[in-house]
């Protein structure tokens, strides 16, 4: 069944201005609409109740009672999933617990990703010359394996963690160029510069943050949404990278399936290569 905030996602392009008020404060509140009443949420939202009816029922409920007992469903079986991490547990229960906080992350995610910014970005990075993929921090990681993954595919990909490569590098970036920042935050300053420098040259930009109203998205043409709730044991955003992982991996394995057959003999030639590498 899909959950509520994948719904949201896939129709937020249909909607009207109320509607998409009401589609943001429930995407970015969840937690408060339980608690909330149809006149205090229209409040919020500053439309009237006769609307919130409208929305809920386009979203295929029989009004907003039917819709706040199925967000209040989802986010009791994404919290009774999600246990905080405590000194008594055994390293195998820390296994186990985050296990279900990263699949509680990966169906977040799901319900926020954009299908249309998912596959404008894939054909973006498959036409593109030159890719460059930025990341610092815990998000540094995520970058090289993302362009290590074009690489393989025979694409001209290469990946910074230093600020100031990562500057010199967007200055040489041209139309025929994207440039993708990760940051889980979304409020690296050098990342977001990064992707400045990068449209002055007329590159594309793309982001992959778990904020929609942070810096990088007001600089990015195209935006991929994670959703993570970090907790007191992961405020580093651990879970958020298998989520930056996932739409990672979802666009190698778009690329590979949709490209010439250049792309599977640079898979090919990769393994060639390194052949000699193992024993």
């Amino acid at each position: 069944m899909e959950s509520v905030f994948s719904k949201l996602r896939s129709l937020y392009d249909e909607m009207g201005p109320a509607e998409k008020r009401i589609a943001n404060y429930i995407t970015e509140n969840s937690g408060d609409i339980v608690n909330l009443s149809i006149s205090e949420l229209a409040k919020k939202c500053n439309c009237g109740d006769a609307t919130l009816v409208r929305f809920s029922r386009r979203l295929g409920f029989d009004g907003f009672q039917g819709l706040k007992i199925r967000i209040a469903t989802e986010i009791g079986a994404s919290s009774s999933l999600s246990q905080e991490i405590v000194k008594t547990d055994s390293c195998y229960e820390i296994y186990q617990k985050q296990i279900r906080s990263i699949l509680e992350t990966l169906r977040n995610t799901e319900g926020v990703l954009d299908k249309k910014s998912l596959e404008d970005a894939a054909n973006t990075i498959m036409n593109a010359e030159r890719i460059a993929v930025f990341g610092l921090g815990n998000s540094a990681s995520i970058a090289t394996d993302f362009a290590h993954k074009l690489l393989r595919l025979g694409l001209n990909a290469q990946s910074s963690s230093d600020n100031h490569l990562q500057a010199i590098i967007s200055s040489h970036l041209n139309r025929k160029s994207v440039a993708i920042g990760i940051s889980h935050s979304g409020s690296s300053k050098d990342i977001v510069e990064a992707l400045k420098l990068s449209k002055i040259g007329g590159a594309k930009t793309i982001c992959i943050t778990n904020y929609s109203d942070s810096p990088i998205v007001a600089t990015s043409d195209i935006c991929l949404f994670t959703k993570s709730r970090e907790t007191a044991h992961s405020l580093l955003g651990l879970n958020s990278r298998i989520a930056q992982l996932s739409i990672i991996d979802a666009i190698y394995s778009y690329i590979v399936i949709n490209s010439d057959k250049s792309a599977i003999q640079a898979i090919y030639n990769t393994e060639f290569s390194l052949q000699d590498k193992k024993f």
